[in-house]
């Protein structure tokens, strides 16, 4: 969930950052968040063991790779409409 949110997140930025008047503080206040957040969330889930750190490293990454799979096909969100543009 830490990965989902912290790359969800980031997409979620960079689609507003486009159209926003100041995108440097809407990325540089993302960032802040988003990491603490992540920060906050594998010290209290892992309990400072290495095993269960590693677990939290190991969801953070697979959350990447989904936020990546979901983000590089914008088709998958929109209404199939059954007729040509």
């Amino acid at each position: 969930m830490l990965g989902g949110f912290f790359y969800g997140g980031l997409w979620w930025t960079v689609r507003r950052g486009i159209a926003s008047p100041q995108p440097g503080l809407l990325f540089l206040g993302s960032l802040l968040l988003r990491t603490a957040i992540a920060l906050a969330g594998f010290y209290f889930v892992s309990g400072l063991r290495w095993e269960r750190l590693v677990a939290c490293l190991l969801g953070f990454v697979i959350a990447r790779a989904a936020i990546t799979w979901l983000a590089g096909n914008p088709a998958r969100f929109e209404q199939k409409t059954g007729h040509a543009p």
